[in-house]
């Protein structure tokens, strides 16, 4: 083993520390920068990882052949796989938010792109 100072950053989390004030903190912030260009570009910001009243169901999945095939262009499963190491790691204030929308993954629709995308936004707050 060899000797190599203090660690800054271990599997994409970003380490601060300040001995001084007897304080470490951790971010994700790189990594939820990297997942958040799954977003469109014109999405609002939110201040809430989920917004208040949202209320998503099977019921509002793809029941059409188009409207599957429409789906399977949008990368649902991965961004929510990919804020699921993030709140495991760093954000657990955000666990419900995340939960909720991986209920959906395998019956996704614009309902529930909508959410992922409303809680990407607020994780690059």
């Amino acid at each position: 083993m060899k000797e190599m100072g203090e660690a800054s950053y271990i599997h994409g989390i970003k380490i601060y520390r300040d001995r001084s004030r007897r304080m470490l903190r951790l971010t994700q912030s790189s990594y939820i920068e990297k997942i958040v260009k799954i977003q469109d570009e014109h999405s609002k910001r939110g201040l809430l990882p989920m917004r208040h009243g949202i209320k998503l169901s099977k019921k509002q999945s793809p029941k059409t052949d188009e409207e599957h095939k429409r789906m399977s262009n949008i990368p649902y499963a991965s961004a929510v796989g990919s804020i699921q190491f993030a709140v495991q790691c760093t954000r657990p204030d955000v666990a419900y938010a995340f939960s909720v929308t991986n209920r959906y993954q395998a019956c996704a629709w614009e309902a529930h792109w909508s959410a992922v995308k409303a809680f990407l936004s607020t994780e690059n707050d």
